[in-house]
């Protein structure tokens, strides 16, 4: 298994190809060769990467992906959109007795409460960060009653959304917040928020696919199919970090709405603009590579340990 040590020395590649260029990945003595048109471009060593994210049309080559699974770095395919529509894992999905304690484990509501109880406290966090006003030992004693009380995933779900709709709401105030609504493509921050969310998402799944769990097995989020309901778990906690980036863009003009055009009904990030917001969305998630990887790293000892809690993730306690 990977040390944090290793692990800090990883990065995370992502290639955006090159509209009107014939862009290629290769593998070769042991480092990774991105061409364009056929020609060198840059190259890095296996042994320094962690994930790669292909973003737009590529060639890849069948010793490259089987090099990958040798050097376990998964790959993922993205449209122009930033939307994965499918990875190639490391091969780490041979941890039977990781599995078999997972789909065996008791108790998910309890987890499950956990979770939201962490997401939400973040949340709250960062209302406090920004000056909200507000007593928050007494909204965390309020969370807590309320989280005792619960009885089933859909009071825990309802109680999720409240707190999610009135954090948006006074968080985002600032950049003319109207609401969360997801893969809609309702405003340019939506859109942003999406790009930002679903990093992270294909960066934590690649963390529990390097410890071997079965991240389709959630315990909040349901079986549903083809989702791949324990990276939204997890997720959850953490999303925080891209709100957090989203608002901090806004405040240094980072954010260029006339970036975007509205067709159909939605906006779109104009092709030439994606590279900017992939930078500060990609680095947020770098910033906080640690605690992520500690976190993947306790849920794993939490379901092969005896005894050891669920782990905990808190926004304010990285201020980066």
């Amino acid at each position: 298994m990977m040390s944090l040590p290793d692990f800090m020395e990883k990065q995370i590649l992502f290639i955006e190809a090159k509209y009107g260029i014939e862009n290629s990945l290769q593998f070769q003595n042991d480092n990774i060769l991105y061409k364009k048109d056929w020609k060198n471009s840059n190259r890095i060593s296996c042994f320094k990467v962690f994930a790669i994210f292909i973003i737009g049309n590529f060639t890849i080559t069948s010793v490259l992906i089987k090099k990958c699974r040798e050097y376990g770095i998964p790959l993922f395919l993205l449209g122009n959109n930033f939307k994965c529509y499918a990875a190639l894992s490391a091969g780490f999905e041979s941890n039977f007795i990781l599995r078999d304690k997972q789909y065996k484990k008791e108790n998910e509501l309890d987890m499950a409460k956990i979770l939201i109880k962490n997401k939400i406290t973040n949340q709250l966090l960062l209302l406090r960060e920004k000056g909200f006003p507000m007593n928050f030992e007494n909204r965390m004693k309020e969370l807590e009653m309320k989280l005792d009380k619960i009885v089933d995933d859909k009071e825990l779900l309802g109680i999720e959304g409240n707190y999610s709709k009135e954090f948006f709401g006074n968080y985002f105030k600032s950049i003319n917040w109207i609401r969360r609504a997801p893969r809609t493509k309702f405003d340019p921050a939506n859109v942003l928020l999406d790009i930002g969310y679903t990093f992270l998402f294909n960066f934590i799944d690649s963390l529990l696919q390097l410890y071997g769990f079965d991240t389709y097995k959630g315990f909040y989020h349901k079986l549903f199919f083809q989702r791949k309901s324990l990276s939204c778990d997890i997720t959850e906690p953490f999303r925080c970090i891209i709100d957090r980036q989203l608002l901090k863009s806004y405040k240094l003009r980072q954010v260029n709405e006339r970036d975007f055009k509205y067709k159909n009904g939605k906006y779109v990030l104009d092709f030439e603009k994606q590279r900017k917001y992939l930078a500060f969305f990609s680095q947020a998630v770098m910033d906080n590579k640690e605690e992520l990887f500690n976190y993947v790293k306790d849920f794993y000892r939490f379901f092969v340990v005896s005894g050891k809690d669920f782990p905990e993730f808190l926004i304010t306690k990285n201020r980066r």
